[in-house]
């Protein structure tokens, strides 16, 4: 048998070997006569006396070599075996041996790793209980292709983790080990020893739960959710989004109602969202970040829902009662940057791994943070499976990307100098290009009636077309240019609105050129923007007339719809993530009334297909005008595919219009399903008496309340009274 070196043994002993499965453990050679001799080799530095002790209750003394290695040989079979130490002080420890386990990971799943196409890759890489051989433990494994040596580091060894160096598993990059004992539960990192020799300690980039921040440990978990869903999961997959309604409501769960955990605001949620009508609630980022006021767009846990609000499972518990309901779930994923904190995934290794080495195209100049280097197989892969993850083993129903527009772009908020062009001389980033299509492709292949939304702030062509007709692949896009448009004219004094109509209808130009989604989110209620109702102008009772006559306008637009949270109840103050919402103020009629708006606004318009079906086709759109022209008066009809039309008619000044003359698409009764005046909404109780009459030509004369909109749906087969009808 040839023996190892004292410069491996010395390695080995150091924890800074990259193989120390070649050296630890049960290893088999030849005796003269050619019959099988097992040497045993245990790190025990400091032991009186180490002996081997086989499940077969052989005992085999090993014999000190050098720096605490210990070794013994025994003929026979190989077996299992455990360690039994003793120490000077008569103290007698019997454990497992890490070093005589297999690979935990297979040759298929490193070679999908390389590749960068392992969609289930949470399940080869991190820390997963299991039991080995016949022993419980922990197997964990890490991508880190430019370390030395790779040790795990956590409460069971003391954070020394010299005891418990992982084997390099060759060209693939990835380090692995099985660790006996360690179970659910238990904190740990990575301690990586780079190129220039010296050690880091990371978190795992695969964890899936960590501790509470500040602390910054990943924790090893095990789940057994069993999910309720199973209905809501066969309905979501029988027709796509784009064909449902949709109306979200945007919640940051920590000031939602702050102490809450998910388990604790899982009734709670699913009561107050199903009472306001909402069909689905999306969550501001729930993976594990460090710091609170990046409202979770700094993300250091890309696979750790944040162990703020409890254990995975509970998350799991909080989605599964909302589906139950009949609610669906959307969360926001970060997949175009990632801080730089010290301890997660800047230099993973010691040389720049999951960014891009070009700090022209790794670093984020507006958010102090690195850019992910989607061009590297492993990288993309990481992000694409991590996607997978949260609909597969969450069930979530969507993703909001954030910040689509700084991904697509190398000149992205850099002035001339400071970017790469592409090998064609442009200014696109082809590969975080090619990314999207990828994760879009994918997650549309594998979960069907799934949502992929681009929060994507420019004109970029085809965001929501197809992958195979050369676009990106979302289902939906952000309608930043309606949001910024209306909130510009909702903003302006009345008197003024007539001067300034094409700020509302310019978006009809459009609407039909991308699979829309109308967002008053977070982003328009923080930095000093105020709240949407302190954007309104007039006294109290015409700030509130103007909210409720934007949101049935922007209900009645073409396209889905997300509100923020807060501002269904009219909230006055900017929200800030360190505080509750006003949640006094649904004590005040007045505001209490908005809300009841709102949930007649969600309702009506879940009812009425013609609202929604039909979002992306502009034949079954039409504006609507009249024998005179009022610029303040904005009007269109919406059509679904089975002969209903909705006609929205908007009044956006501040005083009544009656009688107003307008040329609706069909003759007959007009039913007024909406009318956001009415007096058990705070209104003056302007209207029609719930019915609008069309001639022949379709020309209806109609009172328009000041600051209202209308909803009138056609009935072809409502009889018009007359004077001589019995």
């Amino acid at each position: 048998m040839t023996y190892p070196d004292d410069a491996l043994l010395d390695a080995v002993a150091s924890g800074a070997h990259h193989d120390p499965h070649a050296v630890l453990g049960l290893h088999a050679t030849r005796d003269d006569e050619g019959g099988a001799v097992w040497t045993v080799r245990a790190r025990r530095p400091l032991a009186h006396s180490v002996v081997a002790v086989f499940t077969d209750g052989t005992r085999v003394p090993l014999e000190h070599v050098r720096e605490g290695i210990w070794e013994g040989t025994r003929g026979g079979d190989a077996g299992a075996y455990e360690i039994v130490t003793t120490y000077e002080d008569g103290s007698e420890w019997r454990v497992d041996d890490p070093y005589r386990h297999p690979p935990t990971i297979g040759e298929l799943d490193l070679h999908l790793i390389g590749e960068g196409r392992h969609e289930q890759l949470w399940l080869a890489l991190g820390a997963h209980p299991r039991v080995s051989d016949g022993s419980i433990g922990t197997a964990f494994t890490v991508w880190a292709p430019n370390a030395q040596a790779v040790r795990v580091i956590g409460d069971f060894n003391g954070w020394d983790g010299t005891a418990h160096a992982m084997r390099s598993m060759g060209s693939s990059g990835v380090w692995e080990i099985f660790i006996p004992g360690v179970e659910a539960g238990t904190t740990y990192k990575f301690a990586l020893r780079t190129k220039n020799g010296y050690w880091v300690e990371k978190a795992d980039p695969m964890a899936r739960w960590a501790e509470v921040p500040p602390a910054t440990a990943s924790v090893v978990v095990d789940t057994s959710y069993e999910w309720g869903d199973q209905a809501w999961m066969d309905e979501r997959a029988a027709a796509p989004a784009l064909s449902r309604p949709m109306s979200i409501y945007e919640l940051h769960l920590g000031s939602w109602r702050p102490g809450l955990s998910y388990r604790e605001a899982a009734d709670p949620l699913v009561d107050y969202v199903t009472a306001h009508g909402f069909t689905h609630v999306e969550f501001l980022p729930l993976a594990e970040h460090p710091f609170g006021g990046s409202w979770g767009y700094q993300v250091t846990g890309y696979y750790s829902p944040t162990s703020r609000f409890g254990h995975p499972d509970d998350l799991r518990h909080l989605i599964d009662r909302l589906h139950q309901a009949g609610i669906g779930v959307i969360m926001d994923w970060v997949p175009g940057h990632f801080p730089k904190d010290e301890w997660a995934l800047a230099r993973f290794d010691g040389e720049p791994l999951y960014e891009h080495a070009d700090p022209r195209r790794g670093e984020h100049r507006d958010w102090g943070t690195l850019i992910f280097d989607y061009g590297r197989n492993e990288v993309r892969n990481f992000l694409v499976a991590n996607a997978l993850y949260w609909l597969q083993e969450f069930h979530v129903d969507g993703l909001r990307v954030d910040a689509v527009a700084s991904m697509l772009y190398l000149d992205y908020s850099r002035e001339p100098g400071e970017w790469e062009p592409n090998v064609h001389g442009g200014r696109e980033n082809l590969e975080a290009i090619r990314f999207l299509q990828e994760v879009n492709a994918t997650a549309y292949k594998r979960y069907p009636g799934i949502s992929i939304i681009a929060e994507e702030s420019t004109s970029f062509p085809g965001v929501t077309a197809p992958t195979d007709h050369a676009g990106l692949g979302f289902g939906f896009k952000w309608n930043m240019g309606w949001m910024n448009d209306t909130l510009q004219y909702i903003a302006r004094d009345p008197m003024y609105r007539g001067h300034h109509e094409g700020e509302l209808s310019f978006s009809f130009v459009y609407a039909f050129s991308e699979n829309f989604i109308l967002p008053i989110s977070h982003d328009e209620v923080v930095h000093g923007k105020g709240s949407l109702f302190g954007r309104m102008p007039g006294d109290h009772w015409q700030k509130l007339a103007n909210m409720r006559a934007f949101l049935a306008f922007m209900w009645g637009h073409p396209g889905k719809q997300l509100l923020f949270m807060g501002q269904e109840f009219g909230q006055m103050s900017e929200w800030s993530e360190g505080r509750s919402l006003d949640w006094w103020m649904l004590d005040q009629p007045s505001h209490a009334q908005l809300a009841s708006f709102v949930s007649t606004l969600n309702g009506v318009y879940r009812d009425e297909s013609a609202l929604w079906s039909r979002d992306t086709d502009g034949s079954a759109f039409s504006r609507i005008g009249g024998p005179v022209w009022n610029p303040n008066v904005i009007a269109f009809a919406r059509r679904d595919g089975h002969g209903h039309t909705v006609a929205v008619v908007c009044n956006f000044s501040g005083v009544p219009v009656r009688p107003h003359e307008l040329d609706l698409p069909e003759a007959g009764v007009w039913r007024e399903i909406l009318n956001s005046d009415a007096q058990e909404y705070g209104g003056s109780g302007v209207g029609n008496l719930g019915v609008v009459h069309a001639d022949e030509n379709g020309r209806a004369s109609m009172a328009l309340p000041p600051l209202g909109v209308l909803w009138l749906r056609h009935d072809p087969d409502a009889r018009i009274p007359s004077a001589t009808h019995d």
